[in-house]
């Protein structure tokens, strides 16, 4: 069972950065990957990059358009989200997803976090 919890979501306007916060908890957290995903209002939940507490891998989906960056702290168990030069189109409930990869790869993400809602204004 995997924990996740979002936070540093709010208003801003457009231009402006924020960091979202995942705090993962639970067992062999490392057996998984991590990611953020979003959904804004009628529209589908689409991907927007995931890594792992191992390694250097990260995977990015085409939303992040080199605006976005996902880092983590191990020692913390929690992974980031940077949001820069956001956009009135970024507006949307951004969740921390976890999907296990050891000893196999799941064919979905397990576990999700409640989901933090930004909000950009123009």
């Amino acid at each position: 069972q995997v924990h996740l919890v979002e936070s540093g979501g709010g208003l801003v306007q457009a231009g402006g950065s924020l960091r979202l916060a995942c705090a993962a908890s639970g067992r062999d957290l490392s057996s998984y990957a991590m990611g953020w995903f979003r959904q804004a209002p009628g529209k589908d939940r689409e991907f927007i990059a995931a890594t792992r507490w191992i390694g250097s891998s990260v995977w990015e989906g085409d939303v992040m358009k080199g605006r976005f960056t996902i880092s983590r702290d191990n020692a913390a168990n929690m992974v980031f989200l940077h949001l820069t030069n956001l956009e009135p189109e970024d507006t949307a409930v951004y969740y921390c997803a976890a999907k296990r990869v050891l000893p196999t790869a799941s064919s979905s993400w397990n576990y999700w976090g409640q989901g933090s809602q930004v909000t950009v204004s123009s």
